[in-house]
């Protein structure tokens, strides 16, 4: 098998959809024991007064779709751009991150968006 470069492997990266690349996190925990994303948020706060600002980017995180799930698909679909399938697998995973690497701002939205549709969530 050839080995991907750098630029290659971000090039897959960028045609993939959020729910791919949530299993391909996964399938590195599960190979080599390390969460990839727990290392990209370590080397993140070497910027210094950065870091002492609060985060410069989040990710929204669905705990509970909540009673009025389809609702709360509709509302998946639109903030990520997801097909049907996708976003009801999100919505059916407790846990499971809707949009990451966003400004505070937006990660706001997304949640006044959602919680208005019944879902419970959190910023992280």
């Amino acid at each position: 098998m050839a080995k991907l470069t750098k630029d290659e492997f971000i090039s897959a990266l960028k045609e993939m959809n959020l729910l791919e690349i949530k299993e391909l996190v996964d399938a590195m925990k599960e190979e080599f024991g390390v969460d990839p994303s727990a290392v990209a948020v370590a080397a993140a706060p070497a910027g210094g007064e950065a870091a002492s600002e609060g985060p410069s980017s989040v990710s929204v995180i669905l705990t509970e779709a909540g009673a009025a799930k389809v609702a709360v698909i509709k509302v998946i679909r639109e903030i990520t751009g997801l097909g049907l399938k996708e976003s009801k697998d999100i919505a059916d995973a407790a846990g499971s991150v809707v949009k990451e690497n966003i400004s505070v701002d937006e990660a706001n939205d997304i949640k006044a968006k959602l919680e208005e549709a019944g879902a419970t969530v959190e910023i992280k």
